[in-house]
């Protein structure tokens, strides 16, 4: 890669995306390819296509993906496996046949068995069953893994796969139906705070254990990787240390502001006891995430309050 190499971004826009884009031009990447959904449905196959025989990208970051928390992966299992599947098929495959010199596929946490031992090392891939609640995503993401190794083995085209723990930040989703945990704390208290509440119920027991990712520390790792790492085994990023959700929940109140209790419902599911990555792969390469998490949730925080509250007032 130089400074002048055509990269295609999917999902530019997105949280991943949006965060990649920023990195790349940090770094001096002039010549970076985005597409709005409006412009380039990424689930058709002919448009996906003609899109890359007429760019002809020379790198290819996967970051599309159709993503959500529990409560959506579990109301719509068909939407996430069946859209899933088309992105990274159409997109994997396209780029391979227009001669693109590298793509990085984002896969995730979810891919790894609900029991795997902590933290989860690459190697527990496929040894023990999914999460219920989240696993039509998982497959989906597996079977983007396994679609990069299989253009390696028989097309030798170079697909790396990164597998990002749970990520948050700037453009996150705060929609309280669809939004993972950690920006929907953040709606919660806000809303909470606002209306002056003296609660917020939660979902769970508060004792899962979870470890968060500021975006910008993946963007920067995944810029890392494409000038460093050329495997085509799947490799963790993450931070190496986790938090209860009651924790997390604590932490964010505080940052928000919010002076009421917190109340849990524990007839309501935690879905997996414990997702730890075992960054150590990475690691060895001479990398490691930048942002604490007291941090990166101030910055969300602030984002938030600047962009979404603000216009719901």
């Amino acid at each position: 890669m130089n400074r002048d190499t055509s990269i295609f971004v999917a999902g530019h826009r997105g949280l991943v995306g949006s965060a990649i884009v920023r990195a790349l031009e940090r770094q001096g990447y002039g010549n970076i390819i985005g597409r709005t959904r409006s412009e380039l449905d990424l689930t058709v196959q002919a448009d996906v296509r003609s899109f890359f025989e007429q760019e002809k990208p020379e790198v290819v970051v996967l970051a599309a993906a159709k993503v959500g928390g529990i409560l959506a992966n579990d109301s719509y299992p068909a939407d996430f496996i069946h859209t899933n599947l088309q992105i990274q098929g159409n997109v994997i495959d396209s780029a391979y046949r227009s001669g693109a010199s590298k793509l990085c596929f984002l896969g995730s946490s979810c891919i790894y068995p609900k029991h795997a031992p902590q933290p989860m090392h690459e190697d527990v891939l496929l040894t023990g069953p999914l999460e219920p609640t989240n696993e039509w995503y998982a497959i989906a993401k597996i079977a983007g893994i396994k679609m990069c190794q299989a253009y390696r083995k028989q097309y030798g085209f170079n697909a790396i796969s990164l597998m990002p723990t749970n990520l948050y930040g700037p453009l996150d989703n705060f929609d309280l139906e669809t939004s993972h945990v950690l920006p929907a704390l953040i709606r919660r208290f806000h809303e909470a705070k606002q209306r002056r509440d003296d609660h917020v119920e939660l979902w769970g027991t508060g004792t899962p254990r979870r470890e968060f990712l500021f975006v910008d520390d993946l963007a920067d790792a995944v810029c890392f990787l494409l000038e460093n790492y050329e495997s085509g085994e799947i490799i963790n990023v993450g931070v190496g240390e986790d938090v209860a959700i009651a924790e997390l929940a604590e932490l964010v109140r505080d940052i928000v502001g919010f002076e009421g209790e917190i109340r849990y419902d524990a007839t309501r599911p935690d879905g997996t006891p414990r997702k730890l990555m075992d960054v150590t792969r990475l690691s060895s390469l001479g990398w490691t995430a930048q942002t604490t998490l007291p941090e990166g949730i101030r910055q969300t925080y602030e984002w938030y309050v600047e962009n979404v509250a603000s216009q719901d007032l």
